[in-house]
């Protein structure tokens, strides 16, 4: 029986619930915070990211935060800035934050559920793997910008078109 086939069986399935399986079938580090939260490790080519899911049944929203460490020069703070406004920009879904307090760049993304909706295993997985793909595709312009020495439109032209495959 498929993955998704097991998980339609049962009546109402909780979206963390999702989560974990996907987490456990990918065989990535995680941890069951809470009934309605999950945070997990996902490794990327450029680094781990955390991830945490939590799901608001007020609100009926799934949320996902993913985030990495990077502690900017303070004189390129507003290269930063720019360079985000620019990434975002790009995106379709989700958008860069700067925790400067945590010192975390956060890709955020909510997902709406509202009137009962369920999400499938497909789209939840879409969703962290769109959360990592975004962070992989502009992480060298956050590079480039912070300590490349390079303006955020020269440092976001790494991240204009996503690679497939490796040289």
């Amino acid at each position: 029986m498929a993955f998704t086939e097991d998980l339609a069986l049962g009546d109402e399935i909780h979206p963390i619930d999702i989560v974990e399986s996907l987490a456990a079938d990918h065989a990535w580090e995680f941890d069951r915070v809470t009934e309605d939260q999950i945070a997990m490790a996902v490794e990327g080519q450029w680094r781990t990211y955390s991830l945490t899911l939590a799901w608001s049944p007020q609100d009926e929203t799934l949320r996902l935060i993913c985030t990495f460490e990077m502690e900017p020069p303070a004189p390129r703070m507003a290269a930063l800035y720019e360079l985000m406004n620019r990434c975002n920009d790009l995106v379709w879904t989700g958008a860069f934050t700067w925790w400067d307090e945590q010192k975390l760049m956060v890709w955020r993304y909510g997902l709406c559920l509202a009137g009962g909706q369920i999400a499938g295993p497909e789209q939840i997985d879409r969703l962290i793997s769109s959360a990592v793909l975004a962070a992989e595709r502009f992480y060298p312009a956050f590079q480039l910008a912070l300590w490349g020495d390079k303006t955020p439109a020269e440092a976001l032209k790494v991240a204009i078109a996503e690679a497939y495959g490796r040289a």
